[in-house]
This record gives C-alpha cells, structure tokens and sequence, in this order.
C-alpha cells in the first residue's frame, strides 16, 4: 500500500502480448488524466488496428481509485474487461488506460480461455512498464508587494516547495505546487505573514 498523497501509476505508455491458438491479444498502456484521453487513446488504436475484431478495455482516473470503467467490446460477458481491471487493480495503479486488440485465429477459447488471455496481456503490459510513485500536490497561488519577497521565499525553500510560475514586478505572484499532506500547514504559514493574497 502506498503512503497517503501518493499513487502509482506508469511513467509511459507501454506494449504486452499474448498468443493463443491462433488469437493474437496485444495490450497497450497509458497513463491518462482524463476521460478525454483515453477516448483519443482508442480512437488511434480502432484506426491503427481497424481490422481487429475486438478493442476490449478498462482504465481507473484519480487518486481516489474510485472512477473505473471495463468494456468487453462483443467478447461474452465479464470474459475480457473484468480480468483486465482486475490487473490494474491487483497493481494498485491509478491514471491508466489499458486497451487489448484481439485479432481472432479461428478457435474459440472459451470464457475461461479468454479470461486467462486478457489477464496475461494486460499483466504483460504492466510489467513492461515503468511504475512511478507519484506525491499528490495541489496549488496556491500567492500575491504579495515586493518587499515580502524575502519572507515568502524563506517559507518556499524550508518547506521544499515548487515554483509552477512567477512573476516579479512591484506586485509578485507565484503560482506553487505543495504536497497535499503538507498543504494546510503550508497554507497557515503563507496566511500567518499577512501579506499575501492567497488562492487556491
């Protein structure tokens, strides 16, 4: 299990296969954010691989864990989009996509057969990939008279904070990233200066 405000995921995307009988599984994995990108994500794998009989997939968004979809895409029910999420569930990963193109050889497998064969490429993709821990950060966004600059950038550099953006002028604004177990310490620090204006 991994330490609160962090998540694994996978650093790049990633290839698996699996051969059987004929049947070629071959499984592709992404990291993704949104929703959006793994339907681009399909999109230019059903154009790449148009000749597939099916696009089977399952992706998990969020460092809750809890937005998740599976499709069988025409395989029988629960043989194909379950086994798949199964593997992004017993890798404890998050921001995934996984999607296995099967092109049929011939032979039916049958559902435990196509269990078996989904699970394996999907796990062989994973395996091929990079898993990262990421710490989850979240934004503030700081605005202060310049001759705060001092006191704001001591507080940036003992807490270990990124800069995302800055502007110096007479009037400074930073945009920072801070790790989300240590957000609302930070944040009472800005706040106890009195001379910032703080968003987050």
């Amino acid at each position: 299990m991994e330490k609160e405000g962090t998540y694994r995921t996978i650093k790049a995307s990633a290839e698996g296969i699996y051969k059987e009988k004929g049947s070629k599984f071959l499984a592709f994995a992404f990291p993704v954010v949104s929703e959006a990108e793994v339907k681009s994500f399909q999109s230019a794998l059903r154009k790449k691989f148009f000749d597939a009989r099916h696009h089977v997939y399952a992706f998990r968004i969020g460092t809750d864990k809890k937005f998740f979809r599976c499709s069988d895409d025409g395989e029988p029910s629960n043989s194909s989009g379950p086994p798949v999420l199964g593997q992004i569930q017993s890798f404890d990963l998050t921001n995934i996509l996984i999607v296995v193109v099967r092109y049929f050889g011939g032979t039916k497998l049958g559902v435990p057969g196509l269990i078996n064969a989904y699970r394996t490429a999907a796990a062989d993709a994973i395996q091929n990939a990079e898993i990262i821990t990421v710490i989850e950060r979240k934004s503030i966004e700081l605005t202060f008279q310049y001759p705060a600059l001092g006191d704001v950038m001591r507080i940036v550099k003992e807490e270990d904070i990124e800069i995302t953006s800055q502007e110096m002028n007479l009037d400074c604004r930073l945009i920072l990233e801070v790790k989300k177990t240590e957000f609302e310490r930070v944040l009472e620090r800005f706040s106890d200066l009195r001379k910032c204006e703080i968003q987050t």
